[in-house]
């Protein structure tokens, strides 16, 4: 007869395992954690960066002119971005709207960037974790099945079996990771036609673009865009044959990566009809973007108002390597429209490095740690950007205010229609919002929105061959700089939310505050203790790898990690003060 353990006897596994650093990203990020390997589950998980960089410390002071070409230099990934998001905050500090193609040539040049982005870390850096040879490592149990497990739609995107689509996916050999590094190399060229380079655009400008629109222009991006089209309608119906496979055979994998549905978008892509840049009228034009912004607090929309979402943000510290910054100069106390300003809103945080030893228990990353204010219920929220496309989606769909013939959003789902192609009919594609949040999700979620942006993207090219077919082919307006603004630039990365806060005076940057995706997600405990994104999805993530602790590989903590599209360089910044000599050579023959 068994004799049943006391808890004494009970042999609990839990170990330390460290992930430094994650590879497949950009930058330096370190996932820590305890896994108890008895209950096959994450305990504890912290979330690192140990390189410190700081373009809102040396934009200090120079002509805000300069900030888009100094921002794009923040990431090597998402440049792009950063420099639409600077103009589209000059745009309002300087009182200047561009013609409606210059309006135009930002969303056409911001949705090819999305449909590379998307493309390429799905399939090439995300799914090598959903791969043959990755699964054949960790899971073989699942490939033997999967390899008895017919692909629903197979007879659209080729592949017999869900096996056959893992191979796909296999890294430098498999066919569909190969013809993703195609489609990367042409969606880039459609980035390049409005922004003449990548990833440092040279003709996005505050005021527009400055690239000349012609009816060649628009032809070249789309004949790229319909052959990006025709991959997406393969794309779809394979991702949700791969990410059902796994939700059907590993009952409660839908718990991978799960945290509540606290979400934020900045909404991006403005209609030219509506978008006039000036804050005080911030409400209205944000509503009508082709991406609807949103804060989305334990699944309720709260806010669909750029002004009130402004108003919620917050930088906090806790477990960040930086000081407080309370008894520093406050910057702005009013935004445009009188609403108060909090000290620990971005127009007013400073800098203030202070770097030391890593100590979970204290202080153990370069990541501050931004929350959005829940003035209802008096708590900071760690809100995440779902990787981009899950935020972005699950607002717009939910918000229900978006309709450009191609896209409509209904209130719970996203319904598209991709015009017929090369090699496909016309095809409708629904997406529902799903009811967690959760790893799966949100790379589903990544592959349907390489849809919604080229359908944004056909959409605004329609419109700019309206606007070169009429003879209005002007698409930048000169501004003056003015002695004092206060502005932000609301805008999305690939990877989620944007916001560019700038405050000048004397004609000069006084404050400069940077906040990309990624510090939103990576960010560490902050002042009350409150867990980052990336720690709060990792924790309690159950263990589906068949390894035990000896060849333990972490795919699902990588799964987890990776569905939030992570970027580094954006979270961390670099200042070495007024740098010190270390060396001095005098080397005469040193260039012969």
């Amino acid at each position: 007869m068994a004799t049943a353990q006391t808890p004494t006897e009970r042999k609990v596994g839990v170990k330390e395992m460290s992930w430094d650093p994650i590879t497949r990203i950009v930058g330096s990020l370190g996932i820590h954690t305890e896994i108890d390997f008895d209950a096959q589950k994450v305990e504890k998980c912290y979330s690192t960066s140990m390189i410190f960089r700081g373009f809102d410390i040396f934009m200090k002071g120079i002509d805000p002119r300069d900030s888009h070409f100094i921002t794009s230099r923040i990431c090597g990934i998402c440049g792009d971005n950063h420099c639409t998001t600077s103009c589209v905050n000059q745009n309002m500090a300087y009182g200047v709207k561009p013609p409606a193609l210059g309006d135009l040539g930002y969303n056409l040049a911001e949705a090819a960037d999305y449909m590379f982005d998307h493309a390429i870390f799905n399939d090439c850096m995300a799914n090598v974790d959903f791969c043959e040879q990755m699964v054949k490592e960790t899971n073989p149990s699942l490939l033997q099945k999967a390899e008895q497990t017919p692909a629903p739609h197979s007879d659209i995107h080729g592949y017999r079996t869900i096996a056959d689509i893992m191979r796909s996916l296999n890294p430098f050999t498999g066919d569909f990771y190969l013809e993703t590094l195609q489609v990367a190399r042409y969606s880039r060229e459609m980035y390049c036609l409005f922004g003449g380079r990548h990833t440092h655009p040279s003709t996005i400008m505050p005021g527009g673009v400055t690239v000349d629109i012609t009816h060649q222009t628009c032809t070249d991006y789309y004949v790229r865009l319909m052959r990006y089209i025709d991959y997406v309608k393969r794309s779809v119906p394979m991702h949700d044959d791969l990410y059902d496979f796994f939700l059907q055979e590993l009952p409660g994998y839908d718990m991978v990566g799960y945290r509540d549905t606290d979400l934020i978008c900045w909404g991006y892509f403005e209609d030219p009809d509506y978008v006039d840049y000036d804050y005080r009228n911030m409400t209205d034009w944000g509503r009508k973007r082709y991406v609807t912004p949103g804060v989305v607090f334990k699944g309720e929309l709260v806010s669909t108002d750029l002004v009130e979402i402004n108003g919620m943000m917050r930088i906090l510290l806790g477990s960040s390597y930086f000081d407080d910054w309370t008894d520093e100069e406050t910057f702005v106390t009013e935004d445009p429209l009188g609403n108060p300003v909090d000290k620990r809103h971005p127009w007013n945080k400073v800098t203030l490095p202070r770097p030391q030893q890593r100590d979970f228990a204290d202080k153990y990353s370069w990541v501050a740690s931004p929350r959005m204010y829940d003035a209802r219920n008096d708590v900071y929220v760690a809100s995440d950007t779902g990787g981009g496309p899950f935020a972005r989606q699950w607002v717009t769909a939910k918000a229900g205010l978006v309709d450009f013939g191609y896209a409509k959003a209904t209130g719970h789902s996203l319904q598209m229609v991709l015009p017929r192609t090369a090699s496909q009919p016309e095809m409708e594609l629904e997406w529902e919002i799903p009811e967690k949040s959760n790893a799966i999700e949100r790379d589903r979620a990544r592959t349907y929105h390489q849809a919604y942006s080229a359908l944004i993207g056909l959409h605004c090219l329609e419109r700019a061959l309206t606007e070169v077919r009429e003879g209005r082919t002007k698409s930048w307006n000169d501004f003056k700089v003015p002695n004092d603004a206060v502005s932000v630039g609301f805008c999305e990365a690939a990877r989620g939310v944007l916001s560019h806060h700038m405050v000048i005076r004397d004609g000069k940057v006084a404050n400069y505050q940077p906040y990309p995706p990624t510090p939103w997600n990576s960010n560490p405990r902050d002042t009350y203790g409150t867990p980052g994104p990336y720690e709060d999805a990792v924790q309690n993530t159950p263990i589906f790898e068949e390894n035990g602790p000896e060849n333990f590989k972490g795919v699902d903590i990588m799964r987890a990690v990776r569905s939030f599209d992570p970027c580094l360089p954006c979270g961390v910044h670099m200042y070495t003060g007024g740098g010190r000599v270390r060396k001095v050579m005098h080397t005469p023959t040193g260039m012969s």
